[in-house]
């Protein structure tokens, strides 16, 4: 977990690794940028933490990262907190008194510092128009834009982009080019290797190390690209129809690629304890994979627990053939769009689950629950639709590893990869 220091005297907080040496009397933490930033303080022009991935503790309780994942998907977006609180079968006060105990912020306040970091993020990078940027990042209006930027970086948005640094622009030949931070150590080998196994024929592929799929925007289609970047990020190239909301579609992203979750080896020690310790030694990096959407994810864990891996592919091709939408000349074995739970109401394999979703009678998601799914699919392929979906306590194997089950997620990472 990154911890984030705040300095009293100078009203400016860094991330670890910055140049700067205050006084250790001086000096408060935080685990997340945005609790500083409700503490008063300012982002550091040098370290600049807003450029780097922050992830939630793994000790916070389940209730705070179903919530945190709520925000990313944009639920605070368009209504408030009593709605969140509503969605995950508690109050707004018990809610906002969680946040602050394990983030120290409001769920407002961490939904507004990702929108303003990820609008100063495209300011740095790309050639947006500001009002552009503004609704990218899934603010309300322009008002509210210019208002959090100013509250948080104390300067305009386009004063911003006239102080960014001239190796920041991303130049693009087509779509829209977008750093994903992390922190070192990330094994994208490994992710990639994994998608690559697990690509719905027609809607993904993996070719020379870059992911690609097919995405539907307001039924819309569009084409993401995410490949290598440096040592502390990957490249995402966006073909997209419109702008509106990008950082949910980055979110997602991230979600997918376990840029949402820490290094497992970063618990070395508890690998160490389970046996596990010599694998953690030689993949330093790997990240439990997630999912771009949770009904796609659901149907390809139905399928493939009920057939071989060859008769799976061969079932979602033709899911997504007969279903699908056709999104023709994008090439890379790209040729649909993954159909929605309403389309697959008859499918054979997956009607159950299908109609299920469509009627609204199961949640897949931050705020599902794991009863509801076994009744439609078989209890491992449950287990892993959930720790798909960041489900921490999710383990889809066999009984045999019931000793390892304290350590499950670290486990689950190295078995799934």
């Amino acid at each position: 977990m990154t911890t984030y220091s705040a300095v009293r005297t100078t009203g400016i907080y860094c991330r670890p690794g910055c140049g700067a040496k205050p006084l250790a009397e001086n000096v408060s933490t935080f685990e997340l940028p945005a609790a500083a930033e409700a503490a008063g303080y300012r982002a550091c022009l040098r370290c600049r933490p807003y450029r780097v991935a922050g992830t939630v503790a793994d000790e916070a309780p389940e209730l705070v990262c179903r919530a945190v994942q709520l925000i990313i998907a944009g639920l605070l977006d368009e209504s408030g907190e009593e709605a969140l609180g509503a969605r995950l079968g508690v109050s707004a006060r018990h809610l906002r008194r969680m946040f602050h105990e394990h983030l120290g912020v409001t769920p407002d306040q961490f939904a507004r510092s990702r929108r303003a970091h990820f609008a100063r993020r495209l300011l740095d990078d790309t050639d947006l128009g500001v009002a552009d940027i503004a609704f990218a990042s899934g603010f309300g209006s322009l008002r509210q834009f210019n208002r959090a930027m100013r509250e948080i970086f104390h300067a305009s948005p386009r004063a911003l982009r006239e102080r960014r640094r001239r190796g920041d622009r991303l130049a693009a030949d087509g779509g829209l080019v977008l750093r994903l931070p992390f922190t070192p150590p990330y094994d994208w080998d490994a992710m990639s290797t994994y998608l690559a196994a697990h690509a719905v024929p027609g809607v993904e592929s993996v070719e020379d190390g870059v992911y690609r799929r097919t995405i539907s925007l307001d039924g819309q289609p569009g084409l993401l690209e995410v490949g290598a970047g440096g040592d502390d990020h990957l490249i995402l190239r966006a073909h997209l129809p419109f702008w509106e909301g990008v950082i949910h579609v980055v979110g997602r992203v991230g979600q997918l690629v376990g840029l949402d979750h820490e290094p497992v080896s970063a618990r070395a020690q508890l690998a160490a304890d389970a046996d596990l310790g010599p694998l953690v030694a030689a993949r330093p990096g790997i990240r439990v994979p997630g999912a771009w959407g949770p009904f796609e994810v659901a149907v390809q864990a139905v399928v493939r627990d009920r057939l071989g891996p060859e008769d799976a592919n061969e079932a979602l091709r033709k899911l997504v053939e007969v279903y699908g939408v056709p999104v023709p000349g994008l090439g890379y074995g790209l040729t649909h769009l993954f159909p929605g739970p309403e389309a697959l109401t008859g499918a054979e394999l997956v009607g159950p689950l299908a109609r299920e979703v469509a009627s609204g009678n199961l949640m897949l998601g931050a705020g599902g629950e794991l009863g509801p799914l076994e009744a439609v699919t078989s209890p491992r392929a449950a287990q892993e639709i959930a720790l798909r979906l960041g489900a921490r306590d999710a383990w889809p194997f066999d009984d045999e590893a019931e000793h390892l089950r304290p350590w499950r997620s670290l486990a689950a990472a190295h078995r799934l990869l």
